[in-house]
């Protein structure tokens, strides 16, 4: 079975680890700085072998990948060193705090000859598959536009925005919906906590095809709310990941636009036909997702959410922090 190292074992750690563990899918040396965490590890598998020390991660001949699941800040050191060690590396998103970071881990990678993969889940999960099948098999027409809302109250970050705590998750399912990535973005902000740090967040992005999307981030919110909607030229989708069940509604509704035969007014034709909430398969995302990253280690595939995947996204959130700093300034990408 394939060693590996966990860097992290924190807010998401633990999740990751559990799939790991259950999944049978490799053997797990875990560290992280904190004792008491390491010692809820040993309680829970006691046969996990755990260090406080990342270098015995990268210094181990054995360990063929590390899984770096630590705050966005530590991204960059940790993936660069296990690189440098030429171990395969999972990171989880952002893959880095900064453009030029995340260009020099793809780079180091593909020097080294090592997977570079970064998680983004949603990418893995049931809803989104099943949008990007709908969307492929032009269901929706020509798309017009989208908007997603990510909010809740709580878990504020101390050290990043909104931005680059949400907008992964968003971007990230934007980008592979649609197969492209936007020519510019505005974004607008506020730090109504703490001052610095901004809790609320409104983006603009406009793509190479014409469509364009709004995302709304916020973590002072008074419900959790995690909804995306696409409309097109034949029908319109609506993705609410809150929902337990009908996660996803296909609504048969639509415009269709008539020129005046004669000199008048134009006519608009309104079309309500049937909302369809189609039937969707059941798995773990993580799951899925961890086991993509062991299998493409074994096959040497590069991985569907590889390193440029995520450079794309962090040259977006780089793009739009930018610009919430500068009063919602267009920034090209």
């Amino acid at each position: 079975m394939m060693k590996v190292g966990l860097i992290g074992y924190g807010y998401w750690g633990p999740n990751i680890l559990r799939n790991l563990v259950e999944g049978q899918l490799v053997e797990v040396v875990c560290c992280d700085l904190d004792e008491k965490k390491l010692q809820k590890i040993q309680a829970r598998y006691p046969a996990i072998k755990t260090t406080g020390k990342a270098e015995d991660i990268f210094n181990d001949p054995e360990i063929k990948a590390v899984f770096i699941v630590t705050p966005i800040s530590t991204h960059f050191s940790l993936a660069k060193k296990a690189l440098e060690k030429g171990k395969n590396v999972f990171v989880e998103k952002p893959m880095a705090a900064s453009v030029s970071e995340a260009s020099e881990l793809v780079k180091l990678a593909e020097k080294n000859k090592c997977t570079l993969m970064v998680g983004h889940t949603f990418e893995f999960s049931p809803p989104v598959l099943k949008i990007k099948e709908i969307i492929n098999k032009g269901e929706l027409g020509d798309i017009y536009f989208m908007s997603s809302t990510r909010v809740n109250l709580g878990l504020h970050q101390k050290d990043v925005s909104v931005i680059w705590d949400l907008a992964p998750h968003d971007f990230s399912i934007i980008f592979f919906l649609l197969d492209e990535v936007p020519t510019s973005v505005q974004a607008i902000g506020r730090d109504c906590v703490k001052k610095g740090i901004p809790d609320v967040a409104f983006i603009d992005m406009k793509f190479p095809s014409g469509i364009i999307v709004h995302t709304e981030l916020s973590w002072l919110a008074p419900s959790k709310i995690r909804n995306t909607t696409i409309v097109g030229s034949k029908k319109m989708l609506v993705y609410d990941d809150t929902q337990t069940v009908e996660k996803i509604k296909l609504f048969d509704h639509g415009v269709d636009f008539k020129d005046p035969e004669t000199f008048g007014e134009y006519q608009l034709s309104y079309r309500t036909g049937d909302i369809i909430s189609p039937k969707l398969k059941t798995f773990e995302p993580l799951r899925e997702e961890l086991r993509h990253f062991i299998d493409c280690l074994k096959l040497n595939q590069a991985p569907r959410t590889d390193g440029e995947s995520g450079l794309r996204v962090v040259k977006v959130l780089e793009a739009a922090e930018q610009s919430m700093k500068q009063q919602g300034k267009l920034i090209s990408i």
